[in-house]
């Protein structure tokens, strides 16, 4: 891999109260070279460009101030300036900030992030400010996921359960929980996560009033979030989590305008997209992850309500021209217990494919991310190459159908933080590296 700096001339980062050069890293010397491959040549979304199609993608630390009583909870500390500032530093195009919860009941447990705090002096702002100050200095480019867990909420972290410190994995009031407000769009023992489990607390359902202010929640938390410099905003409606519970007929036993046929049930992410549409800027990026299939076809539950699918994916995937959602981010499962998918390299990489090819079949632009198991280089330039063209002449010019147009790595990230370095190694793209870590690239 050869490397070079961006400029011969150190120029200070904006936005950072100490000394730091401005970085760029992993931008392809020569993006418009035809040997570059696609993974390493800029994407344009709206007024935002990216210097390369790698994305980290949303991952929950469960690192935040969980007290209810501190101005500092659900805020981000300086733990997510290191985990996340770092992926900035080694490369990644785009950093989304992990789900972050746009009421106080819709964190996952009392460590996740929150944005509901409103105004611009709130330690929440604040936290937000500065990862996204951090992360620019490094010329990356920085999403938050939006959320609400809905029914999956006040759980305690991972780690808590996995280790045998409780029998359950509840939050409870002693932890900072909030038993009594779990909500779902329909309530009742029968819609806890794991019908049955005494592990998960049971929700009670959303009046319509209340689903009214989720919407309006997601529009003043993606207006805090652009005042904070975020570039893009993402909306969570996967993973089994509250708007995806709305968006299943497994979870959404409604009567009300939110539930009913598929109209009724995509509503509230209508709402939500439109919301957040209104309050930022028109150049700025929105995407929307969903779960392109729940993993239930032939299961009884879904047999009895039906399910979420590759046919419904398709059909709300088509909807988004006109929600302004510019990037499809596909994902699946999380729903149900009886979910049944036998996760292998390509089993979402491949979901994503399908629905690219229904969104170019009919004639749109919208973009697709692909993520789930995209843990080496030349797997990742295969996902996305020709994607360009292809969008430009909705044709094949050489090779095969690209299934994305952008790569998201997690869980790949973790284990390798330098992935976008070793990649553009493997696949012989000249990059530019840190001024501070040159030494060791070059």
């Amino acid at each position: 891999m050869g490397s070079t700096f961006q400029s011969p001339r150190v120029v200070k980062a904006e936005g950072i109260r100490y000394f730091t050069p401005k970085n760029n890293s992993g931008a392809a010397l020569h993006p418009d070279d035809p040997k570059t491959p696609t993974l390493f040549r800029p994407l344009q979304i709206r007024d935002v460009k990216l210097k390369n199609r790698v994305m980290v993608a949303p991952m929950c630390t469960y690192s935040t101030e969980s007290d209810p009583k501190s101005p500092a909870v659900g805020a981000l500390t300086d733990f997510h300036i290191a985990h996340l500032g770092h992926f900035a530093i080694k490369g990644a195009g785009l950093v989304i900030i992990e789900a972050s919860a746009v009421q106080p009941n819709g964190r996952i447990s009392p460590n996740d992030s929150g944005l509901w705090q409103e105004g611009t002096d709130s330690e929440q702002f604040k936290g937000l400010r500065r990862v996204v100050d951090f992360a620019h200095s490094q010329g990356a480019k920085v999403g938050i996921q939006l959320a609400h867990a809905g029914r999956k909420a006040s759980t305690v972290a991972p780690w808590l359960s996995s280790e045998g410190k409780r029998s359950s994995i509840k939050a409870d009031e002693s932890v900072g929980g909030w038993p009594s407000n779990v909500v779902g769009p329909s309530g009742g023992e029968e819609h806890i996560w794991a019908p049955g489990d005494v592990k998960y607390w049971s929700p009670r359902e959303l009046s319509t009033a209340e689903v009214e202010e989720v919407v309006q929640a997601f529009g003043r938390s993606a207006k805090l979030a652009v005042e904070a410099g975020v570039d893009l905003i993402e909306i969570h409606a996967a993973h089994g989590y509250l708007l995806h519970e709305f968006l299943s007929p497994v979870t959404n036993h409604r009567t009300d305008r939110y539930g009913g046929n598929f109209e009724n049930r995509i509503r509230i992410v209508e709402e939500v997209a439109t919301a957040i549409r209104a309050v930022i800027p028109a150049g700025t990026p929105l995407f929307l992850r969903i779960s392109a299939t729940e993993w239930l076809e032939e299961q009884p539950v879904a047999a009895q309500t039906g399910s979420w699918d590759m046919p419904s994916s398709i059909r709300l995937a088509k909807l988004l021209p006109k929600l302004g959602v510019d990037l499809l981010d596909v994902s699946s499962g999380g729903n149900h217990k009886d979910q049944r998918l036998q996760p292998h390299t390509n089993y979402q990489i491949d979901l994503a494919g399908e629905l690219r090819k229904e969104i170019r079949g009919a004639g749109q632009t919208t973009l697709v991310g692909a993520v789930g198991f995209i843990t080496e280089a030349d797997a990742a330039r295969n996902i996305v190459e020709g994607a360009d063209e292809f969008l430009a002449t909705n044709s094949v010019l050489s090779g095969q159908e690209p299934k994305a147009d952008a790569v998201l790595l997690a869980r790949q990230f973790l284990r390798e933080p330098e992935w976008v370095y070793n990649a553009a190694k493997k696949l012989n793209v000249p990059i530019t590296v840190g001024y501070q870590f040159a030494r060791g690239v070059l």
